[in-house]
């Protein structure tokens, strides 16, 4: 009998478009993984956002954090991997957010946890971030001069949004630093650009392909709704499209399901797991 790996993409995916974990899909997951199923889920969130709002689920394998920067046990509450960018090609991207005057966050591994730091909110949905994170967690968030006196080898991440023209140009110049990947992709809920930096051994597949290893599975099946789970289809054997997804995804999926206002990650396990 194979061993599977169930991975879900969470935004546009596995969450409503509340965004929330409805009770109908809780409910199903949960019963699937007390029979014996291995669920876990893939998100370019971070830890501080992505547990809260799975907390319904009994996730029993390591989530993916950051469009697979880290890997995290949430039962440990411990990361067990992380992809460090180093720090002269950190200085390299703040050198040309700075070149084009947009403000990012920064985020290291500081004694196990992870820290964002920024210097100065420049957008609607970067301030939504902040006042949130500070109400929440004041340690992991902390206000600084400039950035790059605390960019080191402990970097995992930088993060903006913003409109597509003014990011772009950013874009096109990370893409020649050495060491370096990153996600552009428009937002399923504000319509704001999303660009994301990360080491080049970071991505949602090295992280399936990290799970694979780790835990023995013989196969895994993986469900998106955005190009960023392209990736993450390359390292899987059944690629699912929700039926809200991009028509590039759509068009790289094996099967393409409901969409997630209808519970469809959830639907098709419920109908498919054996």
């Amino acid at each position: 009998m194979k061993k599977t790996l169930y991975v879900s993409d969470l935004d546009g995916t596995l969450l409503s478009p509340e965004p929330a974990i409805t009770e109908h899909t809780a409910d199903i997951i949960n019963s699937l993984i007390s029979k014996g199923m291995y669920f876990t889920y893939a998100t370019a969130r971070s830890v501080y956002s992505a547990v809260p709002i799975t907390a319904s689920l009994n996730i029993n394998v390591p989530c993916m954090f950051m469009n697979g920067v880290s890997i995290y046990d949430i039962e440990s509450k411990s990361y067990i991997k992380n992809e460090f960018i180093l720090s002269d090609a950190s200085e390299e991207v703040l050198r040309s957010f700075e070149r084009h005057g947009i403000r990012c966050f920064m985020y290291r591994i500081d004694d196990g946890d992870l820290t964002c730091y920024y210097s100065k909110i420049t957008s609607k949905v970067m301030r939504s971030f902040a006042e949130v994170r500070k109400n929440h967690y004041k340690k992991p968030f902390i206000q600084v001069e400039r950035l790059a006196d605390f960019a080191n080898d402990d970097t995992v991440y930088f993060t903006t949004t913003g409109p597509h023209d003014e990011l772009y140009p950013i874009k096109c110049e990370i893409e020649k630093i050495s060491g370096i990947d990153h996600a552009f992709y428009l937002d399923v809920y504000n319509g704001e650009w999303y660009l994301e930096i990360f080491s080049e051994k970071a991505s949602k597949a090295n992280g399936i392909r990290f799970l694979r290893e780790r835990f023995g599975f013989d196969e895994v099946v993986a469900f998106g709704d955005n190009l960023n789970d392209l990736s993450m289809f390359e390292a899987a054997d059944v690629r699912i499209a929700v039926g809200n997804a991009k028509e590039e995804l759509k068009s790289a999926a094996d099967i393409v399901i409901g969409t997630n206002a209808d519970n469809g990650v959830a639907e098709w396990l419920a109908s498919a797991y054996r």
